[in-house]
Parts: C-alpha cells; structure tokens; sequence
C-alpha cells in the first residue's frame, strides 16, 4: 500500500513539475511575484463567490440546478468557452496560463450580458462580476507588463455575438452554462495561481 501511495503521489504531481523549468520558475522568491500571486488569488475567491450567488439565483428562479439534466440541451446553444490547457496537466506554461486566464475573463465578461438580459432584477450583482472580470484582465496585463513576462495571445473560440437563443427557456439552460462554464475556468485559474504561490 505504501508504495502505491508513493506512485499515486508521483503522477499526481508530475503534470506540474513542469513549472520548475517555466520561466516564472526564477520569480519565485520575488517579493511583487508573490504579492501579485496573493492579491489575484484573493479576487478570484470573490468572483467566484459571486458566480456562485448567480449559480443559486438561477437554480432557485428557474430550477435548473444538475448540469447533467441539461447536456443533450447544450448541444443545441452556441456557448463560447474559454480554453485553459495551458493552465493544468502536461501543458502547463505559466506566461501563456496568464495569457488564457485574461483573454477567458474578458470572454466571460462579455458573455454575462446574456445573464443580464435574464436577471435584470439583479443587475448589480451581474454588473459587478463584469466589472471585477474586467479588474482583475487588466491586472494580470500590467502585473506581466511590470515583471517582464510575455503576452501571448491566444484566439478565443467561438468568439463574436452573444448566443441568440430561440426561446426563454433556452435563454435559461445557456445562462446556466454560461455561469457553470465560468465557475469551472474559475476553478482552474485558481488552482494554477495558488500552486504558483507555493513554489
């Protein structure tokens, strides 16, 4: 058992070995990198937490709460989605994971019009998710621009017009996409920067 232990151990960590030889690797022990680490780890947390108070308003207004209920719906909406591979396993490269993490913010702040145009009642609340996705763009661009690093720019699929959904109901289910597809890119954002702060 101990040595099963040990092997899962190794693969699990193995996908990210590959940050020991990132460029961001020499960083590690710079103080701006790490309070760079600390204050983005912090906004991520709290639009997550606002994704979340949307996930449950349209779970309790629409009751649309399983993901798995609404797959074979999801096949007929034009759901952009924000590609991360460079922020997880065997891909990961730190620059180009920044890179995704801003362009999939500016994605999903757009998208979250569509959630505005079916929660107007809570327009506050979408309003300034979009404006903290925004924030926290534009500070990871100029927190790369300050330490050096490279801004890669990755083109973001299915880019353009929001989706025009064909009924109220469809409305409903892309809405609820929109926000779990956002809660999951959130997720992986926050595993990378997290592991990156403890290099």
């Amino acid at each position: 058992m101990c040595a099963v232990t040990r092997v899962l151990a190794l693969l699990l960590w193995a996908p990210w070995q590959a940050l020991l030889g990132a460029p961001l690797a020499e960083l590690s022990g710079d103080q701006r990198f790490h309070i760079f680490l600390s204050n983005n780890l912090e906004f991520t947390r709290k639009i997550k937490r606002d994704v979340a108070a949307l996930q449950h308003l349209v779970c309790d207004t629409f009751q649309l709460c399983k993901e798995e209920e609404l797959l074979l719906l999801r096949q007929d909406l034009s759901i952009a989605q924000a590609p991360m591979e460079r922020c997880h396993g065997r891909s990961f490269q730190a620059e180009a994971c920044f890179s995704q993490i801003r362009e999939g913010l500016r994605t999903y702040q757009s998208s979250l019009d569509a959630v505005l145009e079916l929660l107007p009642g809570h327009a506050a609340l979408v309003e300034s998710l979009q404006l903290d996705a925004a924030n926290l763009s534009s500070n990871i661009q100029h927190q790369m621009e300050d330490l050096g690093l490279a801004t890669v720019m990755y083109p973001m699929e299915a880019r353009g017009p929001l989706p025009a959904f064909s009924s109220h109901f469809h409305h409903q289910v892309g809405t609820f996409f929109i926000l779990a597809d956002f809660q999951r890119f959130l997720e992986t954002a926050y595993r990378a920067l997290r592991h990156l702060a403890h290099l």
